[in-house]
């Protein structure tokens, strides 16, 4: 995943049910492209990204994609110029920019021939900047076919092969950058039928061959050359070449992504689900025990008392059966963060329907930005229906501005963060900038469909009404006693994030090194079960500190029931920063403000989902609670 990885950012992965499922089919719909002896195979190149140089100690040095055709590079262009290509709303958000080249390539033809490119002139201002991208393990992307061009590697942990897609723009050996300006090209190709074959697999191992560049005529590949240093000082003159060797291959067209969708290391995906499972599960145990034994015993003994005396003996969370439902503060506020929430969590429940499908394989690119897009305009009603419920439920008459907000608050906060990012981006000259016709397109979608269809999800959530209560509230509040330490919502906030941040951390190194560090995931299956485990980790440790809370006679549950659910939020806070320091090595302010821009719609997204999870677990929880109590 590549690009200003904004959208992507919006859902944060949720996606199929089982790691050996997503490999038991291919994109439903999708059709093999057959070739004939020497029919074209057309190269296409996409952004240069930085990339982790293979070992366990490397660190990410850039966040910054560069158009291939960017005039520094002086990479060969086609005659008559590069064509740009076509691409979806979710490819161009992920930073795509996809254009020709000049590689002629046919179908098992020139079989081990070294070929002439082009030559070029490179000046000492753009050999300096080759260089830097050189150091920061800068990466080629090439697509054929629809599959990515990769080098092939060897996991160290299990002895697997699989291909990491794209290959070095340079090597940085002993400190000095050294060019790559030979492509060896594999490709291979499995024939289903006689005549007819289907690309299943491209390799290219790059190498750096100085010596003469100036003889355009045909090359020699297997000479022995020095490496070719670019000087900063002065004209470099560069002849690019490559050589297409043709492998048959036993893989069917419809397995060919398998060797690029390699999951790291499974054990420590398994070895963290069943900890988390094991997580979940021992709260769920904790929270019945307590609903079932004490719960249920204070009910007993608080309805066999006889109402006709003067005195009963209320005590703990039964105290406060006059005050739970008082409206708290900034009931607006609160309701719009709960609606816009629960439209984030359908989002993520559709997409992890589509993954499940098979509809966001990774040969479709951009599908997983274009899903989540398009979910998020067409549930604006989902969201302004909660929150319009919500706020009636809390005494909130002001429908209007309710429904006005909830369509708007969010987006426009999203939307500016994004232009922020955008503009850092376009200072450094990045590729991964969102053109300015895209941005138009998210904002008519918006103002288009979504925020109509939040209108009439609040008007429909209005005209249904609050949700009713148990018990009447007193016209007097009540005071409230000094709460211990740990109960203060900042505390319990901070204590109760533990464990769903617990439940998915090992995961999130994965999905944050798949977004920042241009690393291939695909291990959905984990992903799916563990977000299914946060969430019943969430809800139901976000209602026994609520019952905790009661208990200590504080009836103002509803901000502390969303907060203590999104405190998971600034545990992945501190993850990332840990991550910036164990993982990257960001030396401009651009890549700087990208990673932090990026790591706050994360933790923001994070604490909207879970703690709208947690108050309305915790809103069920109370409302059952105080049902089940006799009151006068």
């Amino acid at each position: 995943m590549r690009g200003t990885r904004a959208s992507c950012l919006l859902g944060s992965a949720i996606l199929a049910l089982l790691p050996s499922a997503a490999n038991a089919f291919y994109l439903p719909g999708a059709a093999p492209h057959n070739y004939v002896l020497r029919d074209p195979v057309d190269v296409y190149v996409n952004a240069l990204t930085p990339m982790l140089a293979g070992s366990d100690n490397s660190k990410l040095k850039s966040l910054i994609n560069y158009d291939y055709y960017n005039p520094q590079f002086h990479f060969c262009a086609p005659d008559g110029g590069a064509k740009g290509q076509p691409e979806s709303l979710g490819s161009i958000l992920f930073g795509d920019r996809i254009f020709s080249s000049p590689y002629d390539i046919k179908m098992l033809e020139a079989n081990g021939t070294c070929q002439m490119l082009c030559t070029a002139e490179i000046p000492g201002e753009d050999a300096q900047f080759i260089n830097g991208r050189i150091r920061e393990e800068y990466a080629l992307n090439w697509l054929v076919d629809g599959l990515p061009a990769a080098e092939m590697k060897r996991d160290t942990k299990t002895g697997d092969l699989f291909f990491d897609m794209g290959f070095n723009l340079g090597n940085n050996d002993d400190d000095v950058p050294y060019l790559n300006n030979h492509y060896e090209i594999v490709l291979r190709y499995h024939e289903p039928s006689p005549g007819v074959y289907r690309v299943v697999g491209v390799l290219v191992w790059p190498s750096s061959r100085g010596g003469s560049q100036e003889d355009e005529s045909m090359p020699n590949c297997d000479s022995e050359v020095p490496k070719l240093g670019l000087s900063e000082t002065e004209i470099n003159n560069i002849r690019y070449t490559y050589r297409v060797t043709w492998d048959e291959s036993d893989t069917p067209w419809a397995t060919r992504w398998d060797n690029y969708l390699h999951i790291f290391d499974p054990r420590i995906h398994w070895f963290s689900l069943i900890n988390s499972i094991v997580i979940v599960v021992f709260l769920c145990v904790m929270v019945a025990m307590i609903l079932w034994r004490t719960v249920s015993r204070d009910i007993s003994r608080y309805n066999a008392i006889d109402l006709s005396e003067d005195v009963q003996e209320d005590w703990g969370w039964k105290l406060v059966h006059g005050e739970v439902f008082r409206a708290p503060s900034y009931p607006m506020v609160l309701s719009v963060m709960v609606g816009n929430g629960a439209q984030l969590c359908a989002m993520c429940a559709v997409t992890l329907v589509f993954a499940l499908l098979g509809f966001l394989s990774p040969s479709n690119r951009g599908s997983l930005a274009t899903v989540m897009m398009v979910c998020w305009t067409l549930f604006g009603g989902i969201g302004g229906y909660y929150s319009s419920r919500i706020y009636a439920s809390l005494g909130g008459v002001d429908n209007r501005k309710n429904a006005f907000l909830t369509a708007t608050i969010l987006p426009t906060l999203v939307f500016i963060v994004i232009f922020l990012l955008d503009f850092f981006l376009l200072v450094a000259g990045s590729s991964g900038a969102v053109p300015f016709s895209t941005m138009l397109l998210i904002v008519v979608l918006w103002f288009g469909i979504s925020a109509p269809l939040s209108s009439i999800g609040s008007y429909i959530g209005s005209r249904q009404g609050g949700v009713s209560h148990p018990v009447r509230v007193n016209q007097i509040p009540r005071q409230i006693p000094p709460a211990p330490r740990h109960l203060r919502p900042w505390a319990s906030a901070l204590l109760a994030g533990i464990l769903p941040f617990g439940a998915a951390f090992v995961e999130l190194y994965f999905v944050m090194s798949s977004l920042f560090a241009s690393r291939a995931y695909y291990a959905f299956g984990f992903l799916a079960l563990t977000a299914g485990v946060v969430a019943l980790t969430t809800g139901t440790v976000t209602i026994l500190f609520i019952y905790f809370n009661l208990c200590a006679e504080e009836y103002r549950w509803h901000w502390r029931a969303f907060l203590t659910g999104g405190g998971s939020a600034f545990w992945i806070l501190a993850y990332g920063l840990f991550y910036w320091l164990s993982r990257l090595s960001l030396h401009s302010l651009s890549s700087v403000a990208l990673y932090l821009g990026y790591l706050f719609l994360i933790c923001l997204f994070d604490f909207i989902v879970t703690g709208t999870i947690g108050f309305l677990a915790s809103y069920w929880a109370v409302r059952r609670l105080y049902s089940a109590i006799r009151v006068d």
